[in-house]
């Protein structure tokens, strides 16, 4: 039986013969025929050197290395296409995912769940901005978009070979991989674990990229914030249409004079930001909608040609055949 690991990396070169020293040394996953798959985000280090030397090496590995950094969920996307495995698990290199953990995802898929997921026992190794601002993102985008995610699971899980084919016929080029994962459904089982510190380097993420990938789940998988500027304009129309009537009852039956500029300008200014908010709101979607109507490759592999199986599912997928009958076929053509 075989098992894929896709490990993204970028700038992880001290991270790497770790990672592979552990996986290799792990004697739970001898059972097993462990493929690791390194996807390459257009590292600057030494790091396509030394996955390259590990290719070299070893007839389980591959390498896929991108022309730029396109982002982790590219990567991790281009690593369910490549891989070969009868289960795929998308680890991080640093270890922060203990490879313990992975034999225990093996078991609950072996008992018949199709994605298992690694949910986080606690944040604890977090900091108190980034444990805070997790438990808005979480409660935010589960209160407005369908499927809800589960809390504390990262990229970290197993999903079965049936649904990875089903995952990587999607056509979308703005990806949110953790909403992808949920949104496909099927029987879900869930593991807990500790997170480790990282064995080497430091992480590649910051807040800005955080903030983006947030913006990203909302309006991937969500509409309610344009219904929101719908429903405050309305508001704010009634609003201002009782105000307006207060004034002209409070001009004619009391005889008081209209208040000058200052609530004016206030009121103008006020809608004047309300209108910028609700169409940068608006700009989010249609830079998407932009984005997807050019139909250009999530990525571009670099040194590489795509593996078989990824040539075979190309094939399948243009004659709508599932993989196994674009294998045979292939076969009988001379």
């Amino acid at each position: 039986m075989k098992i894929s690991l896709v490990v993204p990396v970028y700038n992880e070169e001290d991270a790497i013969p770790v990672f592979y020293r552990t996986v290799r040394g792990y004697q739970a996953l001898s059972d097993y025929d462990i493929e690791i798959i390194f996807i390459n985000d257009g590292s600057r280090d030494k790091t396509a050197e030394i996955i390259q030397t590990l290719e070299d090496q070893d007839p389980l590995v591959t390498v896929v290395n991108f022309s730029r950094n396109f982002g982790k969920e590219p990567a991790l996307f281009a690593g369910l296409e490549y891989a070969t495995g009868d289960a795929v698990i998308p680890i991080d290199v640093d270890l922060q995912d203990p490879i313990d953990v992975v034999p225990q995802l093996i078991d609950q898929w072996q008992q018949g769940a199709d994605i298992v997921l690694a949910k986080r026992k606690d944040r604890s190794s977090d900091s108190r901005l980034k444990r805070q601002s997790a438990g808005i993102f979480y409660r935010l985008h589960n209160m407005i978009s369908r499927p809800k995610i589960e809390e504390n699971v990262g990229d970290f899980r197993l999903i079965s070979r049936e649904f990875v084919e089903k995952i990587i016929q999607l056509p979308e080029r703005n990806l949110f991989m953790k909403g992808i994962l949920s949104w496909v459904g099927g029987n879900i089982a869930i593991v807990e674990y500790t997170r480790d510190k990282r064995v080497a380097g430091n992480s590649k993420f910051n807040g800005w990229k955080l903030w983006n990938l947030a913006l990203e789940g909302f309006t991937s998988f969500s509409t309610v914030p344009l219904r929101i500027w719908t429903y405050l304009g309305f508001a704010i129309s009634l609003l201002s249409f009782a105000y307006g009537a207060y004034m002209v009852i409070d001009k004619l039956v009391w005889g008081n004079e209209v208040k000058g500029y200052p609530s004016l300008l206030a009121s103008v200014l006020f809608l004047g930001g309300v209108q910028l908010i609700g169409i940068g709101v608006l700009g989010e979607y249609i830079g998407r909608i932009y984005i997807e109507s050019k139909g250009r490759p999530r990525y571009i592999v670099k040194g590489s040609r795509p593996k078989s199986n990824v040539i075979q599912r190309d094939f399948a997928r243009k004659n709508r055949l599932n993989p196994g009958d674009a294998v045979a076929r292939n076969r009988r053509e001379p």
